[in-house]
């Protein structure tokens, strides 16, 4: 495993900030680290990067266990902490040389040249890191992270700062190196996780609440929940008999949420099927989506309704 995590816990006086955490991740897995503020997740990276010791438990980093190694653990990992801390001084070719010069990274300025293009610096490339804007001093940070080809990415919040157009190169960009790396980041952007990810993990209050595939919770990208009221009672039946439908939960005997991936195509078939059986639509809205709403209900106490 190029991630290993065993009864991770770490205590600050009378508070657990994360608490017998437990996971892995294989090479080539994109895995989306999720929690409210506070949750313990910037913790969690700190400790996998050797930046902050745990009180108890164990991390290894393709195999290799952080206390014991700390320097081949680190010659691993390629980490973009979420305060970013870069030196507004220098130059961003200069910044990143030295960065390079700290992991002895052969035929350096080629390498440069290749994350600079690779992470879309180069229209910016000959300005000093104090007169970038924040997306592109994350840019900055993130070529730092992938300069010396670490088998493991660790990024804490890494699309923060980013404009649209940004936020899509940088999914290409992560779908490209996740062919050969482990990918671990946080983000609060859910849509950025059911865009990259097959497996999230949630953590609440320090506690993995869920660690699973994204389809088996039911947050896939392409799914929506459509809520339907109708003036008389349906029997669900009539519900998941309509082409794309996959789940139907009752709300009450007239108001029904409908989990599908062709949403478009469900809101015709539900008018299609009020005309042919003197049914009468109240309203028809799409529902938030479904990852959002399994995030909502475990991070604050309430049970998720799995579809």
């Amino acid at each position: 495993m190029s991630i290993s995590v065993s009864e991770l816990t770490k205590v600050y006086g009378p508070q657990k900030a994360i608490d017998r955490l437990s996971f892995s991740l294989k090479k080539g897995e994109v895995v989306g680290f999720l929690g409210p503020n506070g949750a313990g997740k910037s913790t969690t990276m700190k400790i996998l990067t050797g930046y902050m010791p745990p009180t108890s438990g164990q991390a290894l980093i393709c195999g290799m266990a952080v206390e014991d190694q700390p320097l081949a653990v680190k010659r691993k990992i390629g980490y973009l902490p979420e305060s970013n801390p870069l030196y507004p001084e220098m130059y961003v070719r200069e910044c990143l040389s030295f960065t390079a010069g700290l992991y002895h990274v052969p035929r350096a300025a080629e390498r440069i040249e290749a994350m600079i293009a690779l992470t879309g610096l180069k229209p910016e490339s000959n300005k000093k890191i104090g007169a970038l804007s924040k997306g592109y001093r994350q840019r900055v940070g993130l070529a730092q992270a992938l300069l010396h080809d670490p088998e493991v990415l660790i990024l804490d919040e890494p699309s923060s700062g980013l404009d649209p157009n940004q936020l899509a190169g940088f999914r290409e960009l992560i779908r490209e190196l996740a062919r050969d790396k482990t990918v671990l980041f946080s983000t609060h952007i859910l849509q950025e996780v059911q865009a990259l990810c097959d497996r999230v993990i949630i953590i609440h209050e320090g506690k993995i609440v869920a660690d699973d595939r994204l389809s088996a919770l039911g947050g896939d990208s392409g799914n929506t929940l459509l809520t339907v009221s109708f003036e008389e009672a349906v029997e669900a039946g009539l519900l998941q008999d309509l082409p794309g439908v996959q789940h139907v939960r009752a709300l009450s005997a007239r108001s029904w949420v409908l989990t599908t991936e062709q949403a478009a195509e469900v809101k015709k078939s539900l008018w299609q099927l009020a005309l042919q059986n003197n049914l009468n639509i109240v309203s028809l809205q799409s529902d938030t989506p479904l990852l959002e709403e399994i995030f909502r209900k475990l991070t604050t106490g309430a049970r998720p309704d799995n579809p």
